[in-house]
């Protein structure tokens, strides 16, 4: 099945329903970056959770950055996605391991640890919006919907899964639930919807036993009026850098450092974070662009 979004409403609107499929962007991710079990199951719901929070987005070229800062062994955690349904992300340390937790399950939350949840909407325009939080349990879900709620004001309920195997990943998803303020006044309605979130036994097991988005949603909020809207939004992993933009960070290294750069390395070498590409500058390459700034200066 492709990696999709779709979106729903239920309890006359008073409901917002958004569920994601990322199974091959996550092992796109993978494969790019070459995560271990647990560090793929963490980039992978955070890469989730920003292609469901951009999907509330209204204006093209609208992006969610979500940056996850612990102080465990894995290090930081950064994705960029977009409401045009682009993701791309990396981890700081990719090759940490860690044994299962006492679920039996990938121990994100100990790889994360404590710290704090950052995230930067661009909303297309203007500067773009900014919070902290503080994590509360490092596992990204229960981090992103204590997010929602202590900055946006909005009770939300979010399920991400990644399950990942000897052949890589098999299963990875999630469903944002929010409850908006035309509905959050109904405290059954409320009590409900979390006790029925809370009876999910994750999200990768709905997939593993064939469950389409479509379904997950009537499971959940059928008898809610649930109404699915008809668009489905493919996704994907995607990175924009290019050359080109590589010479331009390099640009603003300076005259100096590129001069230095001529004469020691004979040219220049990056690697894009998020996507593992190396780009190689050559020495006529730097003296392009050292011409560049002096006909500039």
């Amino acid at each position: 099945m492709a990696d999709q979004l779709i979106r729903a409403t239920a309890a006359q609107g008073g409901i917002r329903a958004v569920g994601a499929i990322t199974t091959r962007l996550t092992e796109e991710a993978r494969n790019r970056h070459k995560l271990s079990y647990v560090a793929t199951a963490a980039l992978g719901r955070t890469m989730t959770a920003g292609l469901l929070m951009a999907s509330s987005m209204k204006r093209t070229g609208a992006r969610v950055n979500i940056r996850v800062k612990g102080d465990g062994p894995l290090g930081g955690i950064l994705i960029d996605a977009g409401l045009d349904g682009t993701v791309r992300g990396y981890v700081e340390n990719p090759s940490v391991e860690l044994p299962p937790n006492s679920k039996g399950k990938l121990d994100v939350g100990g790889a994360v640890g404590k710290g704090f949840l950052y995230v930067v909407r661009d909303i297309g325009y203007g500067y773009p919006y900014s919070s902290t939080v503080e994590l509360v349990s490092g596992e990204i879900g229960d981090d992103v919907a204590h997010y929602l709620i202590s900055s946006e004001q909005t009770p939300s309920a979010v399920v991400l899964g990644v399950f990942v195997g000897a052949s890589g990943v098999t299963a990875a998803g999630g469903l944002l639930v929010q409850v908006l303020p035309k509905a959050a006044r109904d405290e059954a309605l409320v009590e409900t919807l979390e006790s029925r979130v809370a009876a999910l036994s994750g999200f990768t097991p709905l997939l593993q036993a064939g469950k389409s988005l479509t379904d997950i949603f009537q499971d959940l909020l059928g008898d809610m009026g649930v109404a699915i809207f008809p668009e489905t939004q493919i996704l994907r992993y995607h990175c924009g850098c290019s050359f080109d933009r590589v010479l331009g960070a390099l640009k603003m290294l300076g005259e100096a450092e590129l001069q230095d750069m001529i004469t020691k390395d004979n040219g220049a070498e990056a690697t894009c974070d998020f996507c593992g590409t190396v780009y190689q500058a050559s020495r006529d390459d730097l003296a392009q662009l050292v011409v560049d700034l002096q006909a500039e200066a």
